[in-house]
């Protein structure tokens, strides 16, 4: 493909999307953009990291919360943890929102609470990968950067008919993505090809007679844009069980602990338990005569289902285990709860 023919695709797509441009509360529009309005970083950055392996529709209503209640990068900076966390809960991928505050406060306390504009420079920040990187390098900052995205891979694949299956696909992929990245209005560009890959060139049912790209592309013309990307089969996801204790004191106190900061919801609250695993140990915080709910608890995981048993028991006075803490009922919001031990909350509540 030759250059002209690049600059002549970039071009056909930047005019699509000055047209068709989807309206979200992050974006700075094209119209916007070209009357000069120039995109906030910190806005570009924390939608990024909420759509990483979540959709559009989930993550706008968090977005519009997180900035109404932390409008800068700074003001997320100095929040306490179990608020932020509190109000991720739902997002999954909890990591993300560890990564979220270390991101915040190294920005506010290593570059003055301004983003660095390089891929590289941004590269180096907590929770920053090759992907997020480009993303704000290009739409925050309008540098010529490939984006790669889901949106992005499967347009790739049907313009360029290629079947290698994805992930091992992934290099060459962004090479053809490289390709037809433009000098010129990069960051619009990266936004118009998720935007057509995610109204237009669809994993179901592609929309080819309106594609502005419908001409050239190899996989239309062959016949065989249904079928692209192709990925290497997943493996049926094991599931795992685990046992959780609820107790609560005459005044309303519940005992509740800590996760450790690495690992599945590192650092975030929540009921002393068993491990999960094939066949755990009943394992409660202290001895006593434990009830076990009706019900269970089921929660779906990236690379496990998790179905938990419910115990329940009063907390004695002056009862706290090593490494668990005790909570006032005033001091107690189910909300500061990642969502399967929220799910653990209402069950234990409406029994």
């Amino acid at each position: 493909m030759r250059e002209t023919n690049e600059i002549d695709l970039s071009r056909t797509l930047l005019n699509w999307y000055d047209h068709h441009a989807r309206s979200m509360p992050w974006r700075v529009g094209p119209a916007d953009r070209a009357a000069g309005v120039v995109p906030d970083p910190y806005r570009i950055w924390l939608s990024e990291v909420m759509l990483q392996q979540t959709t559009v529709a989930a993550v706008r209503e968090y977005f519009l919360r997180f900035t109404s209640r932390w409008p800068t990068v700074q003001a997320l900076a100095a929040a306490p943890d179990d608020q932020v966390m509190g109000e991720w809960a739902g997002l999954g991928y909890y990591a993300r929102a560890r990564n979220l505050l270390k991101c915040a406060r190294v920005v506010t306390d290593d570059h003055g609470g301004a983003f660095p504009d390089t891929y590289d420079s941004l590269l180096k920040l907590p929770g920053i990968g090759p992907y997020t990187a480009a993303a704000i390098s290009a739409i925050a900052f309008d540098r010529s950067e490939t984006v790669l995205d889901g949106n992005v891979e499967r347009v790739m694949a049907r313009f360029f008919d290629i079947h290698d299956p994805l992930p091992g696909s992934k290099p060459q992929l962004k090479e053809k993505a490289a390709v037809l990245t433009p000098r010129q209005r990069p960051g619009d560009y990266a936004q118009a090809v998720m935007d057509l890959g995610a109204t237009i060139c669809t994993p179901k049912s592609p929309t080819c007679g309106i594609c502005p790209l419908r001409d050239p592309c190899q996989a239309r013309m062959a016949g065989t844009q249904p079928d692209l990307p192709r990925k290497t089969p997943k493996k049926p996801k094991p599931t795992r069980y685990g046992h959780i204790y609820i107790a609560q004191a005459e005044d309303g106190a519940l005992l509740l602990q800590r996760r450790p900061d690495k690992g599945l919801l590192g650092g975030m609250l929540g009921w002393p338990g068993s491990d999960w695993s094939e066949a755990p140990a009943e394992t409660p915080p202290f001895s006593a005569q434990w009830h076990s709910l009706p019900g269970e608890v089921r929660h779906t995981f990236t690379h496990f289902h998790l179905i938990l048993r419910i115990w329940t028991a009063p907390l004695p006075e002056n009862t706290i285990p090593n490494g668990l803490l005790v909570m006032a009922k005033h001091a107690f919001r189910p909300g500061d709860l990642p969502t399967v031990m929220r799910k653990a909350h209402d069950l234990w509540r409406n029994r």
